[in-house]
């Protein structure tokens, strides 16, 4: 989906002043990490996937999304898939009050987040690659704008890149959100700064990113 939260390459939206990561708090708030919590235990209710979880996020008004915080964000995407799971209804996320008539279970927080312990590897690590790209190979993003979630960012779509590393095969995400278990070869791919930003943008530089082969053509 093509919407505000791809914000790479984008203008006008003003610089960016991090915390230096040695003053940065885990979380702003309690609730913070409140919302992370839920987010991660609503998990283990199986009705939905990272790549779902994500969509929902992004699914939102690009107004709400800009004007939210980073939690924010995660809360209003765990809030739709509730609905949309029929686990909580509208009228009691804006009441705050339960009916009672949910069929959530307890949650053992401790032995759920242990679980999710190295998540997200490859579909199966011992299984051949049988990579259709090899590490040298150049490569184009393919031009594309799908109405559901993606990982190919933006601004490298139309894009020329040299594979650089070949990470094996791991779950594709633009299907994993209507519930397609499907596997893809994923590679790194490195593009010059003059390629991405034009002949004013700084020469010297290069970004890697990580792309399905689904993504990619043969220039």
């Amino acid at each position: 989906m093509d919407n505000v939260h791809d914000m790479g390459g984008m203008q006008a939206f003003g610089p960016i002043n991090p915390e230096p990561e040695t003053e940065e708090p885990v979380f702003h708030a309690e609730w913070e990490s409140r919302v992370f919590a839920m987010t991660l235990l609503s998990g283990f209710l199986r009705q939905w996937t990272n790549d779902m979880a994500r969509h929902a996020r992004e699914s939102q008004n690009p107004v709400t999304y800009l004007r939210n915080t980073y939690y924010e964000n995660w809360l209003a995407g765990l809030e739709t898939l509730w609905v949309g799971s029929g686990r909580v209804t509208a009228e009691e996320l804006a009441k705050g009050i339960s009916s009672g008539k949910s069929d959530i279970q307890a949650v053992d927080a401790d032995k759920a987040l242990v679980s999710v312990k190295g998540a997200g590897g490859p579909v199966d690590p011992a299984a051949p690659v049988n990579a259709g790209l090899k590490v040298g190979d150049r490569v184009r993003v393919k031009t594309f704008h799908p109405m559901g979630h993606t990982r190919a960012p933006r601004y490298l779509r139309g894009r020329e890149g040299v594979i650089d590393r070949i990470h094996g095969r791991h779950i594709f995400p633009d299907t994993h959100t209507v519930g397609h278990v499907e596997d893809y070869p994923l590679y790194s791919v490195r593009f010059e700064g003059e390629e991405l930003w034009g002949p004013d943008g700084n020469q010297r530089s290069a970004v890697y990113a990580d792309l399905w082969e689904p993504y990619l053509e043969r220039p």
